[in-house]
């Protein structure tokens, strides 16, 4: 994994738990290890080059680095070019293909932690910057029933919405700002907060659920804190809840599958990544 810090990342014990438990039916995973290096934005093609000439079998990218990698690979997964961002890469010999595992990540949590599809759902998802365009993308490529996002900042929003509109394709596709949630919000939305806001402390939630009809259930993109102020109200409303840990365990499992073309034992990251956070 390269990222910027970097320091901070359960990835290398959620991967490398994984590997101990693959290398148990097959031999050829004993030998695999999971790594972080801390790489500044401006060191990222030198990095890649050199990862790919010592001839690593994969990589992740996490912030600032998806983005800035997307122009830097050879071939990008068709499910990975709307979002304009890659989180997954893989070695071939013409260089990095790129993929973002990020969606099916989201998609596969938010099945395992709240009993919810994607598919047929109202979604109110709050955020306009990279973590949500890649979850409007994933929600409108599992054909979501509606999708309404919501952003502070008007002219984020507006682009995004622009982007999104050619994936639509009849789904009905609005935006608003969180402090004037419209009175044609559907009851029983999945939220989905991809705003940072909840990082720290003192941050307020993102948007009054309260506000809102009454949604089905509450998705934290953050895992850590494991509780942030959307989800403390969340609970407080008596509504389901879940942090984005289990999020970044599936997303590692994708990744780890596309690199390895094995079966990955989502369970042994699900614990490392636990004890990581000391839960």
């Amino acid at each position: 994994m390269i990222g910027h810090p970097i320091k901070h990342s359960i990835s290398p014990a959620m991967h490398n738990a994984a590997l101990a438990a693959m290398a148990g039916t097959d031999a050829r995973f004993g030998s695999w290890q999971y790594f972080r290096f801390d790489v500044p934005p401006a060191d990222l093609p030198r990095a890649l080059t050199l990862l790919h000439a010592k001839k690593f079998r994969g990589l992740n990218l996490t912030v600032p680095h998806k983005i800035l990698a997307f122009n830097l690979v050879v071939a990008v997964d068709p499910a990975a070019k709307p979002i304009g961002a890659v989180n997954t890469l893989r070695w071939s010999e013409q260089g990095w293909q790129g993929f973002n595992t990020d969606g099916h990540g989201l998609a596969s949590a938010v099945r395992a932690d709240l009993g919810c599809e994607l598919a047929g759902a109202h979604i109110i998802l709050l955020g306009a910057g990279g973590a949500a365009r890649g979850a409007a993308v994933e929600c409108l490529q599992r054909r979501c029933a509606s999708l309404w996002i919501a952003n502070r900042t008007a002219e984020n929003l507006a682009a995004l919405l622009a982007d999104l509109a050619p994936l639509a394709q009849g789904i009905p596709l609005r935006g608003f700002a969180p402090a004037a949630p419209p009175a044609d919000l559907p009851p029983g939305a999945l939220v989905i907060n991809a705003t940072s806001a909840g990082l720290r402390p003192d941050d307020p939630a993102p948007i009054d659920l309260a506000a809102l009809p009454r949604p089905a259930a509450v998705f934290d993109m953050i895992y850590n804190p494991p509780q942030t102020p959307l989800l403390r109200q969340a609970a407080a409303l008596g509504l389901p809840t879940a942090n984005g840990l289990g999020m970044l365990v599936h997303q590692g499992a994708k990744s780890l599958e596309i690199w390895s073309g094995a079966n990955v034992p989502v369970s042994a990251m699900q614990s490392a990544a636990r004890s990581a956070m000391g839960l």
